[in-house]
């Protein structure tokens, strides 16, 4: 539920500087504007944090491709923005707000948030030997499916894993 709300909480965002809300009177609006967003992304950076208390697993044998899957998912995500830009009031915002949260949430197919880019985490789907599609959340750079193999995953859910591990690319040629 934490991860929803991180993925969805940039709508709120966008919503509040689109009404030009300000916290503190005197300063200028940007500054509560970067206070707007600065929740979601100390929210996206303790959910990276609290991933090391799921369940460990990993990914065993031949990963039969690999597929990078940063910029798939960039579009769908700015349809929020555009949705936040056309909302005209609260009580608007929070019904939508509510509708998509319900929806991300028990989608559960993936947990797509950009504000992991700043955390710099990269998405990819891999597809095992089993031909199971997983949507994989990773440090590392992965660039070759036979170099992957991953000891320590974090599962999300059945379809989701993310991996805690370091920045090291899994491939060698570059």
């Amino acid at each position: 539920m934490f991860l929803t709300l991180n993925a969805t909480s940039l709508l709120i965002v966008i919503f509040l500087i689109k009404q030009h809300c300000i916290i503190i009177n005197k300063a200028p609006n940007w500054v509560s504007y970067l206070i707007f967003i600065s929740f979601p992304v100390l929210m996206t950076g303790s959910s990276l944090l609290c991933t090391r208390f799921l369940s460990t697993d990993s990914i065993e044998g031949n990963v039969k491709d690999l597929e990078h899957a940063n910029n798939a998912y960039l579009p769908s995500y700015l349809g929020y923005f555009f949705v936040a830009l056309s909302v005209p009031d609260v009580e608007t915002l929070v019904f939508v707000f509510l509708i998509l949260f319900v929806f991300t949430y028990f989608s559960q197919t993936i947990y797509f948030n950009p504000l992991f880019l700043l955390w710099k985490r990269h998405f990819y789907y891999v597809t095992t030997e089993n031909n199971i599609k997983i949507f994989l959340i990773t440090r590392k750079v992965l660039r070759k499916p036979s170099d992957v193999h991953f000891e320590n995953l974090k599962r999300i859910n059945n379809y989701t894993f993310i991996d805690n591990g370091g920045a090291k690319s899994e491939s060698s040629d570059g």
